[in-house]
């Protein structure tokens, strides 16, 4: 639990420390259903402490997110937020914000929701400019449904649906994010704290269709096996093999089985969002 109960007070009486994060998690959830060494909650732990570090009010932001482990998301912020169908994250998020354009609208899933079941969802967002954040963890795989091959694992990992290793080739997920139009494209591990962080802001901060892919270890399907070891490995791996590389040209980025991992920030442009083209349309006279 989030809360812990203490006999130290002068007079004996109990006093109860909260953690600091406290306000913006739903301990009453607690405990969640995520592995141990699994990647998910120091990204949500990144987010709290970025969405503090934004300036935007708690009661102005809302957190979609989709099915799967990090699916999971929405239900443990104390935040508004919808769970939604499995690969419907973004429809939904554009509803909300095309309604309520005061409000900060945040997609927190995974690569299989977003990439994958709602890859079409994902492209026409990114052409769209819509003013969305959408933070993507990325571990590799299906991981809630049974560890099957997803469209971002490497060629040659082994999955449950690919036994002798996946021979399909992966999204190149900041390539694609480029190439349909993203404001914002940045990725980084779950070693890479600061950063993260640093990087989940500045996509709450900005304007248009912002994307932060975070590279999260799947120990108990992905990592076993294919025999990656234990968790201090997992993100051993991460420290030897992550190359900052900012500016990186996204048709570089990609990712292969246990090869150098990419990270930065990649893109941060300033264009018209969809609202404000339509607004500037409907609002100019146009017929």
């Amino acid at each position: 639990m989030s809360t812990a109960v203490t006999n130290t007070a002068p007079t004996g009486e109990r006093q109860v420390q909260h953690h600091p994060k406290d306000t913006l998690l739903r301990d009453d959830r607690l405990p969640h259903i995520w592995c141990p060494t699994c990647g998910i909650g120091t990204a949500v732990s990144c987010f709290v402490e970025a969405l503090r570090e934004s300036g935007i009010p708690e009661e102005k932001c809302v957190v979609v997110s989709g099915i799967g482990c990090t699916g999971r998301v929405a239900g443990y912020l104390n935040l508004d937020s919808f769970h939604t169908t499995h690969g419907r994250a973004i429809p939904f998020a554009t509803g909300v914000a095309l309604a309520n354009p005061d409000l900060h609208v945040v997609v927190f899933s995974g690569d299989g929701d977003l990439v994958a079941i709602g890859g079409n969802h994902l492209i026409n967002a990114a052409r769209r400019n819509m003013n969305l954040t959408v933070i993507c963890v990325n571990n590799f795989i299906y991981g809630m449904t049974g560890g099957q091959c997803a469209s971002t694992t490497p060629e040659t990992a082994r999955t449950s649906t690919s036994p002798r290793g996946n021979t399909e080739y992966p999204f190149n997920v900041p390539y694609l994010m480029e190439a349909c139009g993203a404001s914002y494209i940045a990725r980084w591990t779950v070693l890479h704290i600061r950063r993260l962080k640093k990087a989940m802001t500045e996509a709450l901060n900005k304007n248009g269709f912002a994307f932060v892919e975070v590279i999260a270890p799947c120990s108990t399907l992905y990592s076993r096996r294919n025999k990656l070891g234990t968790g201090y490995d997992l993100m051993k791996f991460y420290h030897d093999n992550a190359e900052i590389r900012h500016g990186a040209n996204t048709k570089d980025v990609g990712i292969g089985f246990q090869t150098k991992i990419i990270v930065g920030k990649f893109v941060d442009i300033t264009k018209p969002t969809f609202l404000e083209k339509y607004q500037g349309k409907t609002t100019g006279g146009g017929k």
